[in-house]
């Protein structure tokens, strides 16, 4: 995905453009990249040329921009003169949600496991290869583990094999198979294929929601029940009635703005859909969850919706893996954080323990990853 956005990027520069506009350029891309991104726009600035970024990265705005609109529900509230004191992004934030947001992230008890218990999901020694360079580790000799009621996340700049971990687990979608073992509590599982997986209580949230979460097409009530039709089903018949009040019931507990269940989950904004793919994958009923950049490209106020369905699943015994290119959101919701460099895990923090640079002095670190 951050590759694709670079090349994306690069296409629109390779033309002689007087008007730039950037809909989320770094959502895909690690600090380092974004960074030079921002460096890009403000030279492109010099040479006269004129940029619109549509961004929910509060602190990118306010190193770029001169000046900040803040649409909502398709209106414009106001637009702001990034360069005044006045506008801080305590200010910016209650313009896009309509109200003060106190904080960024729900308040959360580190989660105490249980003395003797077994990890409701562990990953031991898992290795893969690349799918199309077969010689290149893109996972090398990983093991982890995640217990009931945590939520722990993976660190790691673009390419450090972070989803490709997530995307081998489950169901072994990407990438060849070297090796390694999955148990969840306790016992060795099979999850050789998704149907697998899902049978064994393990969820896995994309990076990608557009291309491998949803069906465009279909509709909020189709993609909610997608993943557990013989809940809604009788003699292998859809019971429609039911289907409907199962996903009428997620479209009023996730908050998800839409008319009526039958609407295209296209037509949604980003936030919506989601909240749409973490509703169907609840319904479920998975043990453990893996969520790969579940905040990507929505707004602070769908974000903290999020963090908080997400705080509510580990409060209900889930085990949750949360993978994320933001420091602080990591830093803010996790019990404990895994580091990962060059497809290799390169450190382990307790929430105590965790900083942004230490964080950071980890992800950096070269491991060599072919052999």
């Amino acid at each position: 995905m951050g590759k694709q956005q670079l090349v994306e990027i690069a296409k629109a520069l390779s033309k002689k453009v007087k008007l730039l506009i950037l809909d989320e350029p770094t959502a895909a891309l690690n600090d380092e990249d974004s960074g030079k991104l921002l460096d890009l726009i403000l030279e492109l600035k010099k040479q006269g040329i004129t940029s619109i970024i549509i961004s929910h990265k509060l602190n990118e705005i306010r190193r770029v921009a001169d000046s900040v609109t803040i649409l909502r529900d398709g209106r414009t509230i106001e637009t702001l003169d990034v360069k005044s004191p006045e506008t801080t992004e305590d200010r910016i934030i209650s313009g896009m949600v309509g109200r003060d947001l106190e904080h960024r992230f729900p308040e959360r008890t580190p989660h105490q496991p249980e003395q003797g218990a077994a990890p409701a999901l562990e990953i031991r020694d898992w290795t893969v290869y690349h799918p199309i360079d077969q010689q290149r580790r893109v996972v090398d000799d990983v093991s982890l583990q995640v217990r009931r009621g945590e939520i722990v996340g993976i660190a790691g700049l673009m390419g450090a094999g972070r989803t490709e971990l997530a995307m081998s687990v489950f169901g072994r979608t990407y990438g060849r198979y070297a090796g390694g073992t999955v148990l969840k509590d306790g016992k060795e599982i099979r999850t050789k294929t998704v149907p697998e997986a899902v049978k064994h209580g393990i969820a896995y949230v994309t990076e990608d929601r557009k291309h491998y979460g949803l069906n465009l097409i279909d509709t909020i009530n189709r993609n909610i029940s997608l993943t557990a039709l013989g809940k809604v089903a009788k003699r292998g018949v859809i019971d429609e009635h039911e289907e409907r009040q199962v996903s009428e019931g997620f479209r009023k507990s996730m908050n998800i703005k839409a008319p009526t269940v039958f609407e295209p989950v296209g037509k949604l904004s980003g936030g919506n859909q989601q909240k749409v793919v973490l509703s169907k994958w609840i319904f479920a009923g998975p043990d453990v969850l893996i969520l790969d950049e579940p905040t990507r490209g929505i707004d602070v106020g769908a974000k903290y919706e999020i963090y908080t369905v997400i705080d509510q699943l580990a409060a209900q015994g889930k085990a949750v893996v949360f993978i994320s290119s933001e420091l602080p959101e990591l830093l803010g919701m996790c019990d404990r954080i895994y580091t990962m460099a060059a497809g290799r895990l390169t450190g382990e923090f307790s929430r105590a323990e965790a900083s942004q640079e230490s964080l950071m002095r980890q992800m950096t670190k070269d491991k060599e990853v072919t052999r």
